[in-house]
Formats: C-alpha cells, structure tokens, sequence
C-alpha cells in the first residue's frame, strides 16, 4: 500500500479509540449505565469491562482504523496518519508541533442537512409502497421533516429531527432502492425524528425505533379512526437517548409508550427503558407501557397487513355488487 506500511496498519489498529475520541470528538460519547456509547452512532459501545468497542447494529468488534475509515468516512491514508500521527513515509522529516497537531486532529465537519432535491416522485412513492398516508407524507412535507436527497448517487430519503426553536439538529438517511440506512454526519441524537400531535398540549409520547414505523402509526390511526392525539418519536435505533432528552424538554409528558419492534431485541429494550424511567426521579411521575405490534415484526409490518385486509375486503365488496347487477 503506496505510503502505508503493514507496521503502521497494525499500530493504528491497535490506537486506543476511547483515548481518541476524548481527544478529538470531545462530546461524542455520553455514559450508559456502566459503560459508554455513541451519541451519533448510538449501536457503537465501549464496554468498560473488557476494554473494547463492539457495534451492535453489525453484530461486531470495532478497532480506532474501523471506526475512521467506516464510520468517519477517511481513506486508508488519512486514517492512519490520524492515528499514528506523523509516522506516514511522505511525513517531511521536521515537522512543527503546529503541523504534527493538525495532522492528528482534522478538523470536524459541522451538521449540514443533504440537498434536498427538488422533485420527490421516488421518495414518496417509497413511502407510499410502505403503506404510509399522503396526508401524513404531506404534514411531513409541510413541517420539514422529511424529503429527497441523493447519497453517492443513490435516492434516499432523509428524516429531519428539530429542536424547539424550529432548527434542524438531525437528519438520517433511509435508502429508496437499496438497503443504506445512515446518519447524517454530525447529527444529534437527542433531537432524532419526531411526528408532532395533531392539537397542542399532548401530554403522550409514543416511541418508536424508527421514522417508517411512527409515520405507520400515524397511517393506522387515519385508518382505524382512533382518538389519540400525541408525539411520535423516533429513537432511531434503539438507545434512549433521544427520548430522556426529548421528556427533559417537554416536562408536561404524563405518559410514555413503548411500541418498539415486536422481537427479542426490541422487547428486551422496551423492558430496559420502561426500568431506567422508573429510576430515574426525573420521570417516576410518568406513566410508562410496553405496546408491541400484534401482527408482524414493527408497525410498518402491521400497517402492511391491514391494509392488505382492507383490499380483501373491497374485493369482496366488488364482487358482490357485481354479482347483484348480474
């Protein structure tokens, strides 16, 4: 490899990424229960115990050269020379300090949301295949929580998170025709998606690990004609991050359900959250229950299904009359 020995590979391998992150991402990891994990990126863990990272979402271990090329986006090059500091052949042989610090730490890139495109055809029509409403693909539209943007040349569409004051703070990416599901970078999680009520002053929050699965709530509610008026959070994975920060900005919550995915992990963590918020003495006020689908894995799954209930029976319906005007 041009300018990169297979020393260097292993030594940058082999950095201490806790160490690096404290150093250049200051801000970056936020303690979960005895270990750390990743705002940004919340399936990234260090456990404390064993001294290693694992990436849940991957179902694997994670080195400092993993984390730089596959998650930070740098070349083989620059990701080396980030950890190793100085040690690439190319390194002139006197260096300032000045020079050696700017080496270590590149400067990092502020949260911009993608380029929205102008035209939407692909993304709602996405939407619209996974069952979702256009009136709540509308009121998305409408309060700037989501549309089309381009990632590596492939559609995605992007979900928005915002703060109280209206300003974008969020974004991830879900892709149209493939299978990318990303953060934008330098996003925060503790402003991840959220479907607001219909009236003000709902004092309910549901929680849901992703943005398709509230706006299948929101589906099945115009659907089923239920009378529920509240938040649709979107955890975006599975950490409570987002929704301890979203009860710290709305103390007025009284009430908080859990429609997480209905498998072990999502169960296991619906039970983890549902004991964390008992806890802490911020939320004991609040009343908390566990709502998984019935039918399928999530509510995009549920929302599938009885919708394919609902054409039956159309069908049906058609038939009938046909049959009588025979």
């Amino acid at each position: 490899m041009p300018g990169v020995t297979k020393e260097q590979i292993q030594a940058a391998r082999e950095a201490d990424l806790f160490a690096w992150l404290q150093s250049h991402e200051p801000g970056v990891l936020k303690r979960d229960g005895p270990n750390y994990r990743h705002k940004e990126h919340d399936s990234l863990v260090y456990v404390t115990g064993k001294r290693y990272w694992y990436w849940n979402s991957r179902g694997r271990s994670i080195n400092a050269l993993d984390y730089l090329i596959q998650i930070r986006g740098y070349g083989l090059v620059d990701a080396v020379q980030a950890l190793a500091g100085g040690e690439i052949r190319q390194t002139p042989a006197y260096q300032s300090a000045a020079a050696k610090q700017a080496q270590r730490e590149p400067e990092k890139k502020p949260f911009t949301l993608p380029w929205a495109r102008r035209c939407a055809t692909a993304a709602v029509s996405y939407l619209q295949r996974r069952g979702i409403s256009s009136d709540v693909i509308s009121r998305c539209f409408r309060n700037g929580l989501f549309y089309e943007a381009r990632y590596h040349g492939e559609p995605v569409c992007v979900f928005v998170g915002k703060d109280n004051a209206g300003k974008a703070k969020f974004a991830c990416m879900r892709g149209i025709t493939g299978n990318l599901k990303k953060d934008v970078y330098g996003s925060d999680k503790e402003f991840s998606f959220c479907y607001p009520p219909q009236n003000p002053g709902s004092r309910h929050v549901a929680v849901f690990e992703a943005p398709i699965d509230a706006l299948s709530h929101a589906t099945l509610q115009e659907l089923e004609g239920w009378k529920w008026n509240g938040y649709r959070l979107s955890l975006g994975g599975t950490s409570h991050v987002a929704l301890t920060a979203f009860l710290e900005r709305h103390p007025e919550i009284k009430r908080v359900t859990l429609y997480m995915d209905n498998d072990l992990g999502g169960l296991t963590n619906a039970r983890k959250i549902k004991a964390m918020l008992h806890e802490d003495q911020r939320f004991k006020h609040i009343r908390v229950s566990v709502n998984p689908p019935r039918v399928g894995k999530d509510y995009n799954e549920k929302l599938q299904h009885i919708r394919e209930q609902i054409k039956g029976r159309q069908l049906q319906c058609r038939q009938k009359q046909a049959a009588i005007s025979i």
